[in-house]
């Protein structure tokens, strides 16, 4: 079995992976990317509509073009790179990371674990729809990647379960491929997906959106012949007697959420129960003192542009560490309140650099207050959607003052102003 060790290791080629990776080899560590796929970039090489980079490089870019900026810096960076390779084991006590690959088992060896996992679209069985279990049931991202990268129609008559952005964006990809979509439906009473996409990918081809409903039963055999929608009660999510609607289609799209992919480091590692991903703080540390992450694995992000962002910094404090040896290690929890879903990071480095903070909330609110702290930073922000994370910069007066108020948590309040 082959055997080597390096300075940094990162699993998945995604924008977080490969931004981390790019700032590990531009501070002099030796650094490789595994990723399982046959090329890098993750799903932006097939994200072929536009709305990336307009935080990382100020201009508006497609998926495609998103990643190969990416690419070129890896590889004037000196970046090794390792596709078609999985991983299967992560050892924390040994430092060790094992892999399979075309040319069999590896062991890496690495000072610092940045892992940049991403999430997995949640399949259809988790979602206990009655009926029986016929072809042309598909999650978004397996559609995209049919169309878009393969030239492959689903079906002809495609209806779209869950409003989150991919679903939006295929539901708008597959009317202009010539395909029939009867509509979108979404459980809850607002939207999953962004207001642009709303706007651009439904209202713009006339593509009905249903909130508070659902499927609640697929009919077929061999194929998907239909399915029955019902209507649930926006407060209890309790299905409405006599609402019931059947549809006709021979494709359902599911856009039903991300989970984030911690199954290799999730047994020694402290998970949030909210965001679903692991806890880190402000450098991307995890709990483990040499395993970092960042990206979709962390919490489900909106935009690829903070995933980005993040991978800078774990991909940063990875090189510090691997040059220092250490990295501060007080620091006082991020605690959410009752309107708050997704927050991260879940710590503050007291000796780290300024920082986001990134939340939904669970509500939309015209007019909201948002407070860190106690005596931290307060704000007003108008337009709150849970479909959209709030960024708020942690700056260096901000660091300051929570050494001076000496603060055991930082609370991360948001209030609706009526």
């Amino acid at each position: 079995m082959k055997e080597m060790t390096t300075d940094t290791l990162v699993i998945g080629g995604g924008a977080a992976g490969m931004a981390a990776a790019v700032e590990c080899a531009e501070r002099g560590c030796r650094t490789i990317l595994v990723e399982r796929e046959e090329y890098i970039g993750g799903v932006l090489n097939q994200c072929i509509h536009n709305g990336f980079g307009l935080h990382v490089f100020k201009e508006e870019l497609t998926g495609p073009e998103y990643a190969q900026l990416f690419k070129s810096q890896i590889r004037q960076k000196g970046v090794e790179t390792r596709s078609d390779l999985f991983v299967v084991k992560v050892d924390a006590e040994r430092r060790e990371v094992v892999t399979m690959g075309k040319n069999g088992c590896a062991i890496y060896r690495p000072q610092a674990l940045i892992m940049t996992t991403g999430a997995r679209e949640r399949p259809f069985n988790s979602l206990r729809i009655p009926g029986t279990r016929p072809a042309g049931i598909y999650t978004a991202g397996v559609a995209q990647r049919f169309v878009n990268l393969h030239n492959r129609l689903p079906g002809e008559r495609a209806f779209v379960l869950g409003s989150g952005d991919i679903g939006l964006i295929m539901a708008r990809r597959l009317t202009l491929e010539g395909m029939t979509v009867l509509g979108v439906a979404e459980l809850m009473p607002h939207p999953g997906g962004l207001a642009r996409n709303i706007s651009q990918c439904l209202h713009d081809f006339n593509i009905p959106l249903y909130l508070s409903t659902s499927v609640v039963e697929v009919h077929g055999r061999e194929r998907l012949e239909g399915i029955t929608l019902a209507k649930f009660d926006p407060v209890t999510l309790q299905r409405l007697p006599g609402t019931d609607e059947t549809i006709a289609c021979d494709t359902l799209i599911l856009s039903v959420g991300l989970l984030p992919q911690n199954e290799l480091i999730e047994s020694f590692v402290e998970t949030d129960p909210v965001n679903r991903g692991v806890k880190v703080d402000s450098f991307m540390r995890t709990t483990h003192p040499w395993v970092f992450a960042a990206g979709n694995n962390v919490g489900v992000y909106d935009l690829v542009d903070f995933v980005t962002l993040d991978g800078k910094i774990a991909g940063q404090s990875a090189a510090k560490m691997v040059h220092d040896g250490f990295l501060p290690e007080k620091r006082v929890p991020l605690a959410r309140t009752e309107n708050i879903s997704t927050l991260i990071p879940s710590l503050c480095c007291l000796e780290g650099n300024p920082f986001t903070i990134y939340f939904r909330s669970k509500k939309t609110m015209k007019k909201a207050r948002i407070s860190i702290g106690p005596g931290l930073f307060e704000t007003i922000r108008m337009g709150i959607k849970p479909s959209e994370m709030v960024d708020i910069p942690f700056t260096v007066k901000h660091m300051e003052k929570l050494k001076q108020l000496g603060l055991s948590k930082i609370e991360v309040s948001l209030k609706e102003v009526l």
